[in-house]
C-alpha cells in the first residue's frame, strides 16, 4: 500500500531538512499512540531510530534503518526501511522528501508498507492515513517562520 502526503512549510527546504532531528520526531507523536523513542540516530545513512509502541505485554518493537540521504539544489531526502517490525507489519519504506519551493519548501511523506495479507493492508489503511496526515499541523508550526 502506498500513501502520499503533502504539507506545504514556510522554512527553506536545507533548514527543513536539517531540523529533521530528536526533537521533530517526538513531536510527530501519533496522538492517542503510546510511544518511547528508544534509539534516534539521526537523518543519515547507516543511522537507526528504535521506537516501542504501546504499553506491557502488548508493546511492539518497531526499528528503522536509514538506507540513503542525499541533497540537492531542489530537494533532500532520506529514506527509512523496517529492519524489526511490529506484528501488523510485513515490510515498510519512508522516503521522507522536502522540496524547495518559492515561498518554502513541501515536505513528502511518501510511504509504502505491506501487512500478511491484503487484506489486512487494506483494512490498516484509514489508521495509517490517520497518524501521518496528523502530522501535517505539528510540521506547519514546526517550520513556521518567526521573522
Amino acid at each position: 500500500m502506498k500513501i502520499l502526503l503533502k504539507t506545504e512549510v514556510e522554512q527553506d527546504y536545507k533548514t527543513v531538512y536539517a531540523r529533521f532531528d530528536r526533537d521533530l520526531f517526538v513531536a510527530l507523536k501519533p496522538p492517542l499512540l503510546p510511544l518511547e523513542l528508544k534509539r534516534f540516530d539521526g537523518s543519515k545513512t547507516g543511522d537507526e531510530v528504535h521506537i516501542r509502541l504501546g504499553k506491557g505485554f502488548l508493546s511492539q518493537d518497531w526499528n528503522a534503518k536509514i538506507v540513503e540521504d542525499k541533497v540537492t539544489e531542489t530537494e533532500a531526502y532520506f529514506i527509512d526501511e523496517g529492519i524489526k517490525l511490529p506484528f501488523f507489519l510485513k515490510d515498510w519504506q519512508h522516503k521522507h522528501r522536502i522540496i524547495r519551493t518559492e515561498s518554502g519548501a513541501t515536505i513528502i511523506d511518501d510511504i509504502e508498507y505491506k501487512t500478511p495479507t491484503l487484506l489486512t493492508d487494506y483494512l490498516i489503511y484509514p489508521i495509517m492515513w490517520l497518524q501521518f496526515a496528523a502530522r501535517k499541523p505539528v510540521y506547519k508550526k514546526y517550520f513556521r517562520n518567526k521573522m
